[in-house]
């Protein structure tokens, strides 16, 4: 029994790295051998393809774009509100705080018809700033759960000290406690990029031209009437995914210790 319940973990790690080896594979290879129907040939095309014909290069661009503003909006303001919330006592602090949680588990498609009201309202539809703004519903809750429970590991002698000495909350959190916290706040910034860069189902609903798709959405439109082009589709994921998975392998540690919290 205890080897068997040994093995569990690296079954997992299988099934999570088997299909990432399986997209590498497949990506370099001529696409009539991915179903045996031709000798086995490495070739770089399904890349070329997509970065010089497809413009892949451009929903990557978009990506990259939405996630760093999303990241960046996200962390000011959740740090603001996550110390609110672990520091200050106030009137519905607890409702407040399971509003958040409630937001957290919201499913996104129960909210993507009233959003897109309201971007088409504003004018927004199909730019990054329609991006942006919802991603920021999804993004939220998670940046703020996670910052509070950095914050509230942090000593509060250092800003009783300081608000005795006649500083403010303001100048308390700008000058003290954000410095002590950048290391949570840095790893939540990670965790709330790569939760941005996968996102699909709003990237989906609100952009129509290709200048404005994310690369997720690039990727899934790939398949043509007739055919689905299964090589470039690989190598578009393989790029996809290079860059969450080198910033996971860098910051590891801190993502698992952010999450962990």
């Amino acid at each position: 029994m205890k080897r068997a319940l040994a093995w569990l973990p690296w079954c997992a790690v299988l099934l999570f790295v088997g299909p990432l080896v399986l997209a590498v594979a497949g990506s370099l290879l001529n696409e009539a051998a991915l179903f045996g129907g031709a000798p086995i040939r490495l070739t770089f095309s399904h890349y070329r393809s997509i970065l010089l014909e497809r413009s892949f290069y451009q929903p990557l661009l978009n990506s990259l774009v939405v996630s760093s503003l999303t990241t960046l909006l996200c962390v000011t303001l959740a740090s603001m509100t996550a110390y609110s919330l672990a520091r200050l006592r106030f009137f519905g602090r607890r409702l407040l705080s399971g509003l958040f949680l409630m937001v957290a588990m919201f499913p996104q498609i129960s909210i993507v018809s009233p959003l897109y009201l309201l971007l088409k309202w504003l004018g927004l539809i199909d730019t990054k700033a329609g991006l942006v703004l919802p991603y920021l519903t999804f993004a939220m809750p998670l940046a703020v759960w996670l910052l509070v429970s950095h914050f509230k590991q942090l000593p509060r002698g250092v800003e009783e000290a300081a608000l005795l000495d006649g500083a403010s909350r303001w100048t308390v959190l700008k000058d003290i406690v954000i410095p002590m916290a950048l290391p949570g706040i840095f790893s939540t910034a990670i965790v709330t990029f790569i939760y941005c860069w996968n996102e699909f189902l709003f990237a989906l609903s609100f952009t129509i031209s290709s200048n404005q798709r994310t690369a997720p959405v690039a990727i899934a439109l790939f398949r043509g009437q007739y055919q689905i082009p299964w090589g470039e589709i690989l190598a578009g994921t393989v790029l996809c995914a290079l860059p969450v998975a080198l910033l996971f392998l860098v910051f590891q540690k801190r993502i698992v210790k952010s999450l962990g919290a």
